[in-house]
């Protein structure tokens, strides 16, 4: 239980009723009760706002309409929204330690203030800090460094030698630092490029469900601080992505690419090898990028360019079936003129 003066402190919101209003937990306009606390994060749920039972909400500064029960003002509701949200979930971590099911090699560091469940593998000379979660099912390779506050779910797969950094949350089915894909050619077949390199997690990173992060031939694969990546993400060999970043779904990079500090691609992105994708670069979804981007662009399409290009360009495909008609048209008529023109000389000469 909060108090209503306690979220507008923790929002930095203006508060516009009792301070000790009990707030028990946020929920949606609809279901909220008199209890909780709800937010819009425009005028245009107006009904919805009136008509919700919450006995609290939080609303933009610029609200026009009255208000007619406790309410909290932001600038951003939906960011209030998060703080909140992640205020009323937080679960003080209460420590389990090693389970006697779980399999722990030679020489590993293991603080005591952890949780491991059982049906873990943790090879030899691992470093785990306090505070680590390991669900059932992850598997933890020889020499890999895991820090404060982290949390593997289910099936995670962390190979040897990986760097996981604090507050890193890794969700069911990832695999961290298996093998790029890199091969020589040898006159009809393929000689594997052994993939030697780590892959290193920067603090505060989540990654979701089922993502690949491959380790680096060569050197380290790196992610970086604050960066969250979506499902399903495939991040190849000796790729480096720059701090708060955001990866959509299905996105996939090629090896050896860098991405900048900042970096957005949407869901189904793909980007190519070995070029560059500069600080707060905006990228499409189902975008194909083939080469290097600069600095703060946004690009969209495949192969992706200019952001207003490609809606120009979106807008004309909708009209190629009637532009090829046209031209058609316009072929016949001009052959036809030639055609008129040809035979009226031929005449001239006779």
């Amino acid at each position: 239980m909060k108090t209503l003066g306690e979220i507008a402190l923790l929002i930095k919101g203006d508060l516009k009723g009792p301070e000790n209003f009990p707030v028990s937990g946020i929920q949606a306009l609809i279901a909220a009760s008199p209890d909780e606390i709800s937010f819009a994060v425009g005028s245009r749920y107006r009904e919805d706002v009136e008509r919700s039972r919450a006995g609290a909400l939080v609303l933009p500064k610029d609200w026009p309409y009255l208000l007619n029960r406790p309410s909290v003002l932001v600038e951003d509701p939906y960011l209030a929204y998060a703080l909140i949200a992640s205020a009323f979930s937080d679960k003080h971590f209460s420590a389990l330690g090693v389970s006697s099911k779980a399999h722990v090699g030679s020489s590993c560091e293991i603080d005591r203030n952890v949780s491991i469940y059982p049906g873990v593998y943790i090879g030899d000379r691992v470093r785990i800090s306090p505070y680590v979660t390991l669900h059932p099912g992850v598997y933890v390779g020889n020499d890999v460094y895991i820090e404060d506050e982290t949390t593997l779910y289910p099936n995670v797969v962390v190979y040897e030698s990986c760097r996981l950094g604090k507050r890193v949350a890794i969700h069911a089915g990832t695999v961290i630092g298996s093998d790029g894909f890199g091969y020589a050619r040898r006159g009809e077949s393929h000689v594997k490029i052994p993939q030697v390199g780590i892959v290193v997690i920067e603090d505060d990173v989540e990654i979701g469900a089922n993502c690949t992060i491959d380790r680096a031939a060569l050197g380290e694969t790196r992610i970086g601080r604050g960066t969250k990546i979506d499902n399903l993400v495939q991040v190849g060999h000796n790729v480096s992505i720059g701090a708060d970043s955001l990866l959509v779904a299905q996105a996939g990079i090629a090896g050896s690419t860098r991405i900048g500090k900042g970096v957005v691609l949407g869901g189904q992105v793909g980007v190519g090898g070995h070029i560059e994708l500069g600080d707060r670069v905006m990228v499409g979804a189902q975008s194909g990028v083939a080469k290097s981007v600069a600095a703060g662009e946004v690009v969209s399409g495949s192969p992706a360019m200019p952001h207003r290009l490609w809606l120009r360009v979106g807008s004309a495909l909708k009209r190629l079936p009637e532009l090829v008609r046209e031209v058609r048209d316009l072929k016949g008529r001009i052959d036809r003129l030639e055609d008129r023109l040809l035979g009226e000389g031929n005449g001239n000469d006779a």
